[in-house]
């Protein structure tokens, strides 16, 4: 056995057992232990590491600890550029893309909304989530911690929150999805990408009144649902421009409504 030193930053304390949280403790580990193998061990998924310093030196998962290491971990970083140093992983993903576990179907239809394709069904096992993850290069969400500590899967967020909104601001903040949003061209139900479709068009799929009261249109070509700028789309324009903040165009200009289907 060799005994390393270890002392974890910010949220990843979340993961681990109070009496070490934000300090320094040193901990038992098998002779030839890896980095990661010790980091999941003592309760923190990888997929929620960003940077790891052994002795001040960056270093990847595969490096093993030897005795008297000192282990420091760190989350992911939204305000600093740790690009030249060297990461976990081989290279940040170029496309913010989701699958979210059974728990947060609420959350997943949110992403969509803001534009970002997301993957949900409420019976992916473990199994497909990771398949799918590591098939697409997709960031797992989860509340399930044994999940993101799966072997394939090399990109997710632990989601605290409970519910929907709070969650996808929670996502916002740590993955800084603003500048990447483009809200309201996605179908909530398919996934799909939604197309403007003329008016002439939507009679008889429409109830009177709407066909009266409004003019833009877009339609779904999976599940052929229409939608339109009612008060439901008005609240979810209100979210996006929350989430968007003062940045000038974060939430674009695309008329696709999100109003009750028919």
């Amino acid at each position: 056995m060799v005994t390393a030193t270890f002392r974890f930053y910010e949220e990843l304390n979340d993961f681990i057992a109070r009496p070490l949280r934000r300090r320094s403790f040193s901990c038992a580990c098998a002779r030839g232990a890896t980095a990661k193998h010790m980091i999941e061990a003592i309760g923190v998924p990888h997929t929620e590491v960003e940077l790891i310093l052994v002795n001040g030196e960056s270093v990847g998962f595969e490096h093993p600890l030897a005795d008297g290491d000192r282990v420091a971990v760190y989350p992911k970083f939204e305000a600093f550029d740790i690009q030249p140093l060297l990461r976990v992983r081989e290279r940040p993903l170029r496309v913010m893309r989701f699958v979210a576990d059974a728990h947060l179907g609420g959350l997943a239809q949110l992403l969509r909304l803001a534009g970002f394709d997301t993957l949900y069904d409420n019976h992916y096992p473990d199994e497909d989530i990771e398949a799918i993850a590591s098939r697409d290069h997709r960031v797992v969400l989860t509340r399930d911690r044994e999940l993101l500590k799966r072997r394939t899967i090399t990109h997710g967020c632990y989601v605290r929150a409970l519910k929907p909104k709070i969650q996808l601001r929670e996502i916002f903040d740590r993955l800084d999805l603003a500048g990447s949003a483009q809200p309201f061209r996605l179908c909530l139900a398919c996934n799909a990408p939604l197309r403007r479709i003329a008016k002439e068009d939507v009679a008889g799929h429409v109830p009177e009144g709407v066909l009266e009261r409004h003019a833009r249109f877009v339609t779904c070509d999976v599940c052929r649902r229409v939608f339109w700028e009612g008060t439901h789309w008005q609240r979810m324009r209100a979210l996006m421009d929350s989430l968007a903040g003062e940045r000038d165009g974060a939430t674009g200009t695309s008329p696709a409504g999100v109003e009750n289907p028919t």
